[in-house]
């Protein structure tokens, strides 16, 4: 097992061949791997090639080629570039939106500022594989054919004679059994084998060994997307889940090199956007009074054409209801810095404070202080709108988020006071 090479830096950040990024030199090898994948994939959303480097879009995470591992971290704030300031923020957010738990690894089995976010996943996957493990693997019945020394099952007659014509000992059955060969631990084993092949971190290794040498060997299938679309959870392996999510996005973002074998590429990329939009949403449903609904990309038509088939709908990231109207609201994750937003946004805005009868609409941004700007619409064709005309632009707090400043929760909870504080809406 060699030893990885960290490479951390910021969402559209670019990297040349040969630059140094904290002591880690950006190699050839690693550059012709991300094009060779970048051309693969007919293009990945990610990151872009320039001349001899990458640029990398508004996705954030962690892409490992061969043992180079980069992580692209976001940032919100120009004159903030301390790396595990923004890390934490990461892990912080993915945390809250259920795609990482990160109270589920330890700080003594792991340290999170000398590690990438790859090592907390696997880590996260080794501790939750350890627990199924001892609590003992669900068993489930399957079917199974071939030959046996007693007569059970169903017999095959025409398999029975064509093996056993000299072996009268000897049935050829189809019977049912009740053991732990099924899908759940074909999928579990397979991604322990990937990680013996691609983990770096040495204080990972031993474990991921431990737990080869104790999981039952389990036969090698194909991984799909469809594989996992198939899968059924009842009461007995309901704690499979967790794991099982790591497993889907560890197989299926793996790209072997299938040429030498040392140039894999993992890639565990999120869109920023999108996180930002499920961390306020989820942020705004965990502390919302009972009788007031939140919800995340609500449909609403807005264009059909007479030609059947042909139409156009919009859907705003959040829409708050109360007794007394609602709000519409729009995350954009980047830091406008005082300046004002895009005609486009506001003509967006607009629209949905026209569709939704909206009391007010709001822009969410991330910022180094929570802070309200409050806008109106002007007055149409000398016609004030029966509700309010009011489109703010809201900034939230990304500072002091550490984890010995400030917990995921009151950050939460600070997200949810601004905003209900500005909605109005009871």
């Amino acid at each position: 097992m060699s030893r990885s090479k960290l490479i951390r830096v910021f969402e559209h950040q670019s990297i040349k061949l040969g630059d140094e990024v904290d002591g880690v030199t950006f190699d050839e090898a690693s550059l012709k791997t991300l094009q060779k994948h970048y051309g693969s994939d007919k293009g990945v959303p990610y990151y872009s090639l320039t001349n001899n480097g990458v640029k990398f879009n508004e996705f954030v995470g962690v892409i490992q080629v061969g043992n180079t591992v980069i992580e692209v971290l976001p940032k919100a704030d120009k004159t903030n570039d301390d790396k595990n300031y923004w890390q934490d923020i990461l892990v912080k957010m993915l945390s809250a939106v259920g795609l990482f738990d990160i109270q589920s690894t330890s700080d003594s089995s792991l340290k999170l500022k000398s590690n990438s976010i790859l090592d907390l996943y696997f880590a996260l996957f080794i501790k939750e594989v350890e627990y199924l493990l001892h609590s003992g693997l669900a068993k489930q019945y399957r079917k199974k054919e071939g030959n046996v020394t007693a007569l059970k099952g169903s017999i095959q007659f025409a398999k029975h004679i064509q093996q056993n014509l000299t072996h009268q000992e000897r049935f050829y059955v189809r019977h049912t059994t009740y053991d732990v060969e099924h899908k759940l631990h074909f999928i579990l084993y397979k991604t322990l084998r990937l990680l013996k092949q691609i983990n770096t971190n040495a204080e990972l290794h031993s474990r991921i060994g431990v737990l080869l040498l104790y999981f039952p060997e389990m036969p090698d299938i194909k991984v799909t997307e469809a594989t996992f679309d198939t899968l059924v959870f009842n009461r007995k392996t309901q704690p499979y889940k967790k794991a099982i999510g790591i497993a889907k996005l560890l197989l299926l973002q793996y790209h072997p090199d299938v040429i030498t074998g040392r140039h894999n590429v993992l890639a565990l990329m999120f869109d920023m956007n999108v996180l930002w939009e499920k961390f306020v949403y989820v942020s705004l449903r965990k502390y919302k009074p009972a009788h007031v609904t939140v919800s995340a990309q609500t449909t609403k038509s807005f264009w059909s054409s007479s030609d059947k088939g042909k139409y156009s709908s919009m859907r705003p990231d959040i829409v708050i209801k109360g007794s007394t109207g609602c709000v519409v609201l729009d995350t954009k994750w980047k830091n406008i810095n005082g300046s004002s937003p895009s005609s486009g946004d506001l003509r967006q805005m607009f629209v949905y404070h026209k569709y939704f009868k909206a009391n007010r609409v709001a822009l969410v941004y991330p910022g180094t202080a929570t802070k309200e700007n409050r806008g109106v619409f002007e007055i149409i064709d000398g016609i004030e709108n029966e509700i309010q005309n009011i489109c703010s632009l809201i900034t939230l707090n990304t500072n002091d988020i550490t984890a010995g400043q400030k917990p995921i929760s009151v950050w939460q909870k600070d997200i949810y006071d601004e905003i209900f504080a500005f909605a109005s809406i009871s």
